[in-house]
């Protein structure tokens, strides 16, 4: 089985959260590529058997243009390759037919407060997945980060059980 990893990232967490995802899935033997979605045309999604898409939460859901901007001159942001492109949000848009093919999505979110207050970017993610025609196999997923954008400890040992579990509990239907 073949699996892609797309993430949008600003800070650095929601790469760290995907590179833990593609390590439980090699675990359960899949061959992973893992991508900021700068690097990854639409085309790319037609070879995996899984694809999964994760990216941080802005204002209650997707990156825009004014979020992404903002995350990038916050002077507190020492990540080296933020996504610099359009983001999950216009990617999306761009996605071909998915065929029934297996999907997932994650986000990273403030933790602290419930989901219902924050938001999650997985949420959106996973309706457009949908009305794209990707075959959902699981529900989104939020991994957590302090109010100092920090993973809370834990959240990257979760996410390798959570992508191991993803490769588990699919069945390829090509």
């Amino acid at each position: 089985m073949r699996a892609l990893v797309v993430y949008e990232s600003m800070f650095g967490n929601t790469a760290y959260i995907a590179r833990a995802i593609g390590a439980g899935l090699a675990e359960r033997g899949v061959v992973v590529t893992i991508a900021s979605v700068d690097g990854v045309v639409p085309d790319d999604v037609a070879g995996a058997d899984l694809l999964i898409v994760g990216g941080p939460t802005h204002a209650h859901g997707l990156s825009n243009d004014a979020s992404r901007q903002t995350a990038m001159r916050d002077e507190n942001n020492t990540f080296d390759e933020p996504t610099m492109g359009p983001g999950l949000r216009g990617w999306m848009d761009t996605l071909p037919d998915g065929a029934s093919r297996a999907a997932a999505t994650f986000d990273t979110r403030i933790g602290g407060a419930p989901k219902w207050l924050t938001g999650s970017a997985a949420k959106h993610v996973a309706e457009r997945l949908d009305a794209h025609g990707y075959r959902l196999v699981s529900e989104p997923e939020s991994f957590l980060v302090t109010r100092h954008n920090d993973l809370v400890d834990g959240e990257v040992e979760r996410a390798t059980t959570w992508g191991s579990g993803v490769a588990g509990s699919i069945r390829v239907s090509r």
